[in-house]
């Protein structure tokens, strides 16, 4: 008998389940820095640093304007993955502040 069976990645699962868990969490600055390290990956999170202000504003610093330059091309998937861990609504606008981490 030939059996055939949907295979899900272990990475999927677990980002799944480190989105609940990080949304049950208090909102606290770890949290967010925690956030956007899983949503940009390690280099973009290396060369970068974030803030969320009290409106929802995702303040977005980096260590060379080259990197504000990368991850603005992609601010619209970085939205939408953030509030996928923080919570539907939870960042309102990403905001790129001039200055170096």
């Amino acid at each position: 008998m030939l059996f055939s069976a949907a295979v899900t990645p272990a990475s999927e699962i677990l980002t799944g389940v480190l989105a609940e868990v990080i949304k049950k969490a208090p909102l606290s600055p770890e949290k967010v820095a925690l956030a956007w390290r899983l949503a940009v990956g390690p280099a973009v999170g290396k060369a970068t640093t974030v803030t969320l202000d009290g409106q929802g504003v995702l303040h977005v610093r980096a260590t060379t304007p080259a990197w504000i330059a990368a991850v603005r091309k992609s601010t619209s998937l970085i939205h939408h993955r953030m509030n996928d861990l923080l919570g539907e609504g939870t960042v309102k606008t990403v905001r790129f502040d001039s200055g170096r981490t």
